[in-house]
């Protein structure tokens, strides 16, 4: 093993972990939403306060970069590691906040749908971020990142599915377009954990 006269710092693995732990409650409260939906449920408040955790704990992963000589792998690789992980909350949040905005009164079985496999992706990113720092567990990142990748697939087929009965019919404009947008949201969140795997297995070259 070559020599470092100065250590690398490995306080960056708790930060992506802690950032993986936000994304995991985020998708969670999110789910119960979707399955048990209320215009007045606490859930909002605590997916507001979830982002706000999540963009402090994404402003200690930058500030300890600039900070930080020696880091454990690709300085871009970090703050892109970083910056995907938030997205994924920041996503959550908003979609939460954009059906209080339009008044919607009803939750859907292909949002229902959708959320489980957000919370799966963002199980599957935790797990993957929680080995980053064992060099010798990149077969079982990889087999994370893959599972992220076919419930990304997953996520395109149930949103044409959900998008097909939206036109079904004559429905009223406004609601396909408020549905449209809820729908795709979530999926956008689903497609953020396949960025994050990206990101992972580029690392994981470097690393090789």
């Amino acid at each position: 093993m070559p020599f470092q006269l100065v250590p690398k710092e490995e306080k960056f693995f708790d930060l992506f972990n802690n950032q993986a732990s936000h994304n995991l409650e985020a998708a969670k409260i999110f789910l119960e939403l979707a399955q048990n939906w209320s215009a007045d449920s606490s859930a909002f408040a605590r997916l507001q306060d979830i982002e706000h955790e999540a963009d402090i704990t994404t402003h200690e992963i930058y500030d300890r970069l600039n900070r930080t000589f020696v880091t454990p792998f690709d300085r871009e690789d970090i703050h892109e590691l970083g910056s995907e992980m938030d997205d994924i909350v920041d996503l959550i949040q908003s979609i939460a906040s954009r059906m209080q905005l339009y008044r919607v009164d009803h939750s859907t079985e292909d949002m229902k749908s959708l959320a489980e496999t957000l919370l799966h992706s963002v199980e599957s990113v935790k797990k993957a971020v929680a080995e980053l720092q064992h060099a010798d567990k990149s077969r079982r990142i990889l087999d994370y990142c893959i599972e992220i990748n076919r419930l990304e697939n997953a996520g395109d087929r149930a949103l044409e599915a959900a998008l097909a009965r939206l036109f079904q019919g004559k429905p009223d404009p406004l609601e396909v377009i408020k549905w449209k947008e809820i729908y795709e949201g979530i999926e956008a969140a689903i497609d953020k954990c396949e960025n994050v795997a990206n990101v992972i297995e580029s690392i994981l070259v470097k690393q090789a």
